[in-house]
């Protein structure tokens, strides 16, 4: 509602700042308040040559770079060259529009776009000509005449404009920095993500670095901070949608859980996860370690995630022993859904140089101490690759790796309840899905609490086993927004939604379109996979 009260505001503002420059240039003033008319009536103005010109203003993405050309085009037709008049018109047009309206000095000066039409057709007259004198005389008098560092500069700023308008609102690059989708999506993984498809959502954050997402940098030093201001902020809007989202496509998104998060040199913590790690650590009489700063991001600037959608708005979810159920059916497995195995070899040492060559990545590994002191290696595998290991002779046994309980790890991350739940055994749960209810019970509230208090913004207080939202006394809870279940292919190598939860519809960037490069392990040293480039990555 803000930012369209924003846009009325600046639209009426500048309706009003431009009656002035009509009635300069000889055009009624109140043609200026007229919507649609004023358009084109300011397109005839500043010399465009058709009148339908100003119908690009009604394409959206478009229209941001008609608006900019026409500003600057007007105060151009005012005399005002200047790289700093030109910018002010495209940051705020409505201030310079008045300044030159009140001001009596500043004359119309004609279309300037017909005066530089006019200029560039008698320069290639005088050169068709050879004509010296007049060539010298036009260059001398060229009131168009820019320096080099001003093109250059006008160029750059130009290029990262249109750039990050386009990540912003059209396509963005994405690379996958781990393995929680392999053997899908791996390591070193280069994708173009369309965020027209479920719906371009508009930028909250204003003032932010352009082509950085949240950060200068992940290590330390001077640039190991934040990249954006988070004041002032716009709201949640998403323009409509071309598509839904299906179930098992992958979809890219904001982490969830990623408000509060504490960066380290090995990777980014969600502060939950940390303060329940914590916990854990105290219970057991064990030292823990002093709290960390705490970094607190806006929404559109949490870290961008990649994973399955497994389960839609309304769906009931459960895991049995690594097989998903939805409505109590079991779902079909992503085609390279992987396990981690544990591989041994009973005549003789395991054959690594052959698992890389099946496509088992090596530096994708759980590494755990047995009781009797000895590091067994899980190596993930799909149900190809484990047929296939099989084959290597009858001294090969696997055994799929059989997470345990940890209170507290799996969602909803209650340290005394669900404490049996695993990554692989899991649930039954409830999807939220916009305009149902659910009744609150000390039972069901760990489950919706995060969605009540932070992604919707409710206040929620709990008073003599009685249930308050927003003060008022209530039994159950009406959910205002879809949300999603999130899993990766790497069932047992995937933080997803089996640890912290929904997945909101406000925090869904795109979907991925295709790989247009990819390195092996991430690394371009390794080499290039030249099989995967261009491949379609919603599909696979």
């Amino acid at each position: 509602m803000s930012v369209l009260l924003f846009l009325i505001v600046l639209y009426v503002l500048l309706s009003l700042s431009m009656m002035k420059l009509f009635e300069k240039a000889g055009i009624p003033g109140w043609k200026a308040l007229v919507p649609g008319l004023a358009s084109v009536e300011w397109a005839k103005m500043v010399g465009h040559r058709s009148t339908w010109y100003a119908l690009w203003l009604l394409f959206p993405i478009v229209n941001f770079f008609i608006y900019a050309g026409l500003c600057i085009d007007m105060v151009r037709s005012f005399g005002k060259h200047s790289f700093w008049q030109a910018a002010l018109a495209v940051i705020y047009a409505p201030l310079p529009f008045f300044l030159i309206g009140r001001n009596p000095d500043d004359k119309y000066e004609g279309p300037i776009l017909q005066k530089e039409r006019e200029y560039h057709r008698q320069y290639h007259e005088a050169q068709e000509k050879k004509d010296k004198a007049a060539l010298r005389k036009l260059e001398a008098n060229n009131p168009f005449r820019k320096s080099q560092i001003r093109e250059w500069g006008e160029a750059i700023i130009f290029a990262v404009f249109a750039a990050a308008f386009i990540r912003m609102f059209l396509i963005e690059a994405y690379v996958i920095p781990t393995s929680s989708m392999e053997g899908t999506l791996k390591v070193g993984d280069y994708l173009f993500v369309s965020k027209a498809h479920y719906g371009i959502r508009t930028p909250m954050t204003v003032l932010q670095f352009p082509l950085i997402h949240n950060r200068f940098s992940s290590g330390d030093g001077i640039l190991a901070r934040e990249s954006y201001f988070s004041e002032p902020s716009l709201p949640y809007y998403r323009l409509p949608a071309l598509e839904e989202i299906d179930h098992n496509e992958p979809v890219v998104f904001n982490f969830p859980a990623g408000d509060s998060v504490i960066i380290t040199p090995t990777r980014t913590w969600d502060v939950y996860q940390w303060r329940r790690e914590i916990e854990n650590l105290r219970r057991a009489n064990r030292p823990t370690p002093p709290m960390p700063e705490i970094v607190v991001r806006p929404l559109d600037k949490k870290d961008h995630y990649i994973k399955r959608c497994i389960g839609l708005p309304g769906d009931s979810l459960k895991i049995i022993d690594g097989q998903v159920y939805l409505n109590n059916k079991a779902i079909p497995n992503p085609t390279h859904q992987q396990f981690a195995y544990y591989i041994n070899n009973n005549s003789g040492s395991l054959n690594l140089k052959g698992l890389e060559d099946i496509g088992v990545s090596l530096n994708d590994v759980i590494a755990l101490e047995m009781p009797s002191g000895e590091i067994r290696r899980y190596y993930n595998l799909d149900a190809t690759q484990v047929e296939k290991v099989k084959s290597w002779g009858d001294g090969i046994t696997l055994e799929r790796y059989k997470p345990g309980t940890r209170p507290g790890y799996v969602f909803p991350n209650d340290l005394t309840r669900y404490t049996n739940w695993t990554v692989d055994d899991f649930g039954p749960i409830y999807i939220p899905k916009k305009g149902t209810s659910v009744e609150l019970t000390p039972a069901s509230l760990p489950f919706y609490e995060r969605i009540i208090r932070v992604y919707e913004g409710n206040e929620l207080a709990i008073k003599d086993g009685k249930y308050y939202i927003n003060g008022q006394e209530t039994t159950s809870y009406t959910f205002k927004q879809d949300y999603y279940w999130m899993m990766g292919d790497n069932r047992h190598n995937s933080e997803d939604s089996r640890i912290w939860g929904y997945v909101p519809e406000d925090h869904v960037v795109g979907k991925p379109l295709f790989i247009w490069f990819s390195t092996k392990n991430g690394n371009i040293r390794e080499g290039i996979n030249w099989d995967r480039i261009f491949r379609s990555a919603s599909t696979m």
